[in-house]
């Protein structure tokens, strides 16, 4: 992306796919390739654009704002404003959302990040049983009693899912909850994070 500068602001935003056209001059694409410098470019007020994403957080858990363009010292930057965190938990209608038409005060508005996680781990689980469920049904229906090992580590997986639930309920803010799945190198080479993983059957 390149910003066009006249008289010291920013005029347009070209994408540098097409020809341009700037003090009466017509210049064609080839103004945006390693054909012309950023210096020759510069000199006829064209700019490649640099973005700051120092305020930019993952949009997983964080709405960032719109980018803002500035031009000054000599080049163009899009900066990002303070990221928002998401609501961890669901979201009502207010009174002013049902003033407005948007929803019934009291009506959930939408789901917040926990009951978002807490749903994929749940989906999570049921997908990892799934594969032995049939030895649930054999035993219920035949009577055949399912190997220990099997039940053993079906329960684990349920006491797991449980486990992290219970995690993503307590994050007490938005850094505690995104430490939950933050991968961390541990000292023999490993990486684990605080909410674990699920058993694997052996």
């Amino acid at each position: 992306m390149f910003a066009i500068v006249e008289s010291g602001s920013i005029t347009s935003m070209p994408k540098g796919n097409k020809g341009v056209e700037i003090g009466g001059v017509k210049h064609s694409a080839d103004i945006f390739t390693s054909k012309w410098s950023e210096s020759e470019r510069n000199a006829i007020g064209i700019y490649t654009l640099e973005i700051d994403n120092t305020n930019k957080k993952d949009e997983e858990y964080y709405t960032n704002t719109d980018i803002t363009y500035a031009f000054g010292s000599g080049k163009v930057t899009g900066t990002y404003g303070t990221a928002t965190a998401k609501s961890m938990d669901d979201v009502l209608f207010t009174q002013a959302d049902q003033d407005a038409g948007r929803g019934t005060k009291g009506g959930l508005n939408y789901r917040g990040l926990k009951y978002l996680k807490k749903e994929y781990f749940d989906n999570q689980c049921a997908g990892i049983l799934a594969p032995s469920d049939w030895r649930v049904t054999k035993e219920q229906e035949t009577g055949s009693a399912m190997d220990s090992g099997w039940k053993t580590w079906r329960a684990s997986v349920r006491t797991k899912c449980n486990s992290m639930q219970t995690q993503i309920d307590n994050a007490a803010d938005i850094e505690a909850f995104i430490a939950l799945f933050t991968y961390t190198e541990q000292g023999d080479g490993s990486y684990t994070r605080p909410l674990g993983e699920f058993p694997v059957k052996e």
